[in-house]
């Protein structure tokens, strides 16, 4: 890790000052560079003969190892130059990324993949705009991350300041304030405010759920000391949250009246056993949202399908010939992308709806009787496993299935290759043959692995629904990969690969992050569906783009697949690879993908074909 840091004065960090030249004294090559420093005529910039003394960017550093820090992602900064070096000489992995976009997918994706909360650094201002976008995803994922940027100092503001930060330049509300994007937000002014910042931090670490937070520090203060502050010594362990007992006993009331179903989403990964436990007790359907995949066995008998994006038909199947009384959701919001608000996902009796914030449950279907328990899902489905009777054999019904065409032989010509031939090898391959997370992108590398993909463990799977940032999956598999110590794959497309990638991140942390790119040139999605919804003229195409070539050079290995019969070679090439791989498939663009559930929705919510030009109503605008 670097030492070159002039902020970081710790008797714990070593430090070495910038080196300033003489005037006229021109260094042209790293060699003449070397020899420069080793000059004794050259003096350093800033001398070093004060006492070590802890300033507020070390104490922070050590902050964030206390609570368990492994990862710090972001893109280092002149204003915050002091905290970037007392992060890099801490125990923490500190990690140059691109785009601070990229950064905050990867800390996402590292947060979930090893269930420690992570950072994101980013300088001061267009480092901490270009950060949101990540950050957003991150809130609505449900992540624990610690965002660190730089601010200008007190006595620059409103002076027009290189990347000026404050509130000449940005609004205050929201990015440095608690709000919708961030849980706790806060500008550290004092060094003084150190141990309530760590109390309210630890806390946030400890308890259920996300918690994405903002530090905000002016670069002055990053290097003003620590002096008589004791940054308090807590050990907070989690704390469940567990329904009270009339809680429970009124589920077991209501879900005892007749049969149920079980609705899994993400937020019930941590309890698949029991989950699995509480269907084979009981004998209810199990259906899934897309970031539910693979907590409940999708090989079980008792599986029904994947509701929302990517979903499978089987589910409404079930829902009209075989409805249960009540659903039991555990763990998902309801949205659209896990229900697209359908009524025919409704059962007579309403929702059982268990989540750990007490405002989600009603919220996606208000118009619907639900009784909402506030509860950690392991330890609510373990009281409903002791007081719930078993159900007679004599009820297991055999239940709708998700479908599975069979794929057609490839004709003569067996290229380009049609996504289904691609998921059918992925699936072979990688989720059966291999540890690796698998991530897919949002636009149709969503909807073919949500639809094709099966999974029988939890954790195996990753997708962003609420948000759907487009270069999510891209960079998040760099964290993913990292924080669990093995492959990850990212199902991307083509258009999210152009948008932001960090084959070069890998490449340089040796990251054995695996892409497959849809090669479409497309933004497909957005094609299909418009075709679909009747909208003409709009153009989604984009410029043919060899992948393979621009990952080669960056220097990462890369493959170009055309045909279906050499997708398995390429697969198990990359797997077995040691380094960043990226497969560069060309797909057939004409092939729908499984998303006429997303069309359906965005035509009830408004969105209608281009009426024709001669029934077009002329308007007219006043002059200005």
């Amino acid at each position: 890790m670097s030492q070159n840091y002039t902020g970081s004065n710790s008797h714990l960090i070593t430090t070495e000052p910038y080196k300033e030249f003489p005037a006229n004294r021109y260094v042209e090559s790293s060699r003449q560079l070397d020899e420069s420093e080793n000059n004794e005529e050259i003096q350093p910039f800033l001398n070093d003969e004060t006492p070590p003394t802890l300033s507020v960017a070390d104490a922070i550093a050590q902050m964030l190892e206390n609570l368990g820090v492994s990862y710090a992602f972001g893109v280092a900064g002149g204003a915050m130059a002091s905290l970037w070096g007392a992060l890099s000489n801490s125990s923490i992995d500190v990690l140059n990324f691109r785009h601070e976009a990229g950064a905050a997918f990867a800390a996402t994706e590292a947060y979930f993949a090893n269930n420690r909360p992570t950072v994101v650094f980013t300088t001061a201002g267009p480092g901490i705009t270009n950060a949101l976008t990540g950050l957003f995803a991150a809130r609505g994922e449900g992540a624990k991350v610690i965002l660190l940027s730089a601010c200008t100092s007190a006595p620059q503001r409103g002076r027009w300041a290189i990347q000026e930060t404050s509130t000449y330049t940005l609004p205050s509300g929201g990015i440095f304030t608690s709000g919708a994007l961030f849980n706790y937000a806060i500008t550290i002014e004092s060094a003084a405010q150190l141990p309530q910042i760590f109390r309210k931090l630890a806390l946030a670490m400890a308890q259920p759920g996300g918690f994405v937070a903002h530090l905000s520090i002016p670069t002055a203060v990053q290097t003003s000391l620590v002096e008589d502050i004791a940054l308090p010594q807590l050990d907070v362990s989690p704390f469940p949250m567990t329904a009270s007992k009339e809680a429970i006993a009124k589920s077991v009331e209501l879900l005892s009246s007749g049969p149920f179903a079980i609705w899994v989403g993400f937020g019930a990964r941590d309890a698949a056993a029991e989950i699995r436990q509480l269907a084979e007790k009981t004998g209810a359907a199990v259906i899934c949202s897309p970031r539910g995949k693979g907590i409940f066995p999708e090989d079980h008998p008792q599986f029904v399908g994947v509701t929302g994006l990517g979903g499978h038909a089987s589910v409404l199947t079930y829902m009209e010939e075989q409805p249960p009384l009540r659903t039991l959701v555990l763990g998902t919001r309801l949205g659209e992308p896990t229900s697209f608000w359908s009524s025919a996902l409704v059962p007579k009796g309403g929702f059982i709806h268990v989540d750990i914030d007490p405002e989600v449950p009603g919220v996606a279907y208000p118009h619907i009787e639900t009784f909402g328990v506030r509860s950690d899902i392991k330890a609510f489905v373990e009281e409903l496993l002791q007081q719930l009777p078993d159900a007679p054999d004599s009820t297991t019904l055999s239940l709708p299935r998700p479908e599975r065409k069979a794929i057609e032989p490839a004709p003569d010509v067996d290229y380009p290759v049609r996504p289904e031939v691609l998921m059918a090898a992925i699936q072979k391959i990688i989720v059966e043959g291999s540890d690796a997370i698998i991530m897919a992108e949002c636009g149709n590398s969503f909807t073919w692995s949500t639809h094709l993909l099966q999974f029988a463990e939890a954790n195996r799977y990753r997708v962003s629904t609420g948000v759907g940032a487009m270069g999510h999956a891209v960079t998040g598999v760099l964290g993913a990969a990292l924080a669990n110590n093995t492959k990850a794959v990212g199902i991307v497309g083509d258009g999210a690969m152009l948008m932001n990638n960090e084959i070069s991140t890998a490449v340089k942390y040796k990251i054995p992050a695996i892409w497959i790119v849809l090669n479409d040139a497309r933004y497909n999605m957005c094609h299909q569906g418009m075709k679909i919804l009747g909208l003409k003229g709009a153009d989604a195409t984009l410029p043919p783009t060899n992948f393979a070539m621009i990952a080669r050079g960056m220097g990462a290995e890369a493959i170009v697949v055309v045909r279906e019969s050499d997708i398995e070679a390429a697969l198990e090439q990359a797997i077995a690879s040691s380094v960043p791989f990226l497969i560069d498939v060309v797909i057939d663009a004409d092939r729908p993908a499984p998303s006429g559930g997303r069309n359906k929705s965005l035509a009830a919510q408004g969105v209608k074909s281009s009426p024709a030009k001669s029934a077009a109503k002329q308007v007219s605008f006043p002059m200005v």
